[in-house]
């Protein structure tokens, strides 16, 4: 049985969350209600820059979450490409605050370690080092199915026609090994 999944989008491109809890919009999407989850995903390089904002700006968030009944969910996001270096500690900023507040946490940068080192023939990042290419996406979308519904995402649940289905099978398979 397919699932029907109801999102609402509030970005800003480069922006911390303390620039969306500032702005309101989020805000008042939380506390309108109705949500299972809610996605935070700070500005990417803060919680190596300034872990201990990152840590409050989500504290910010989680307890209005919390206050609409729903849960906090952790965007673990991928380090640069120009500092890969910095994932152990994007993964840990990510991983000891979810610890503390009990959020859910999707480990995407955790999976594209994992893709980039088991198979460095797929492109993950765009030429700018930072964004992702169409296997880069496919591999998240994957990494939130499994953790989200706790499932493999199967070929026909996410689909990304820019893809080989050789690519998308291994790529799916390796965002179910990072959340196991």
């Amino acid at each position: 049985m397919p699932r029907v999944i109801e999102t609402e989008l509030i970005f800003a491109g480069g922006a911390s969350l303390r620039r969306h809890w500032n702005g309101g919009r989020a805000g008042a999407a939380i506390a309108r209600g109705g949500w299972g989850y809610v996605v935070l995903q700070e500005q990417s390089t803060l919680p190596v820059k300034n872990r201990a904002r990152y840590h409050e700006n989500v504290r910010l968030f989680d307890a209005a979450i919390q206050a609409a009944g729903a849960k906090t969910v952790l965007y673990l996001t991928w380090a640069r490409a120009s500092a890969l270096h910095t994932q152990e500690a994007i993964t840990a900023a990510v991983n000891d605050l979810a610890r503390e507040i009990g959020a859910i946490v999707v480990p995407v940068g955790v999976a594209w370690q994992r893709a980039m080192q088991a198979h460095p023939e797929i492109a993950l990042y765009l030429p700018d080092g930072s964004h992702p290419t169409a296997a880069g996406a496919y591999l998240a979308a994957c990494v939130f199915v499994a953790t989200l519904f706790g499932t493999e995402a199967k070929a026909s649940a996410v689909s990304m026609p820019a893809l080989d289905e050789k690519t998308a099978d291994v790529l799916r398979h390796v965002a179910a090994t990072a959340v196991r």
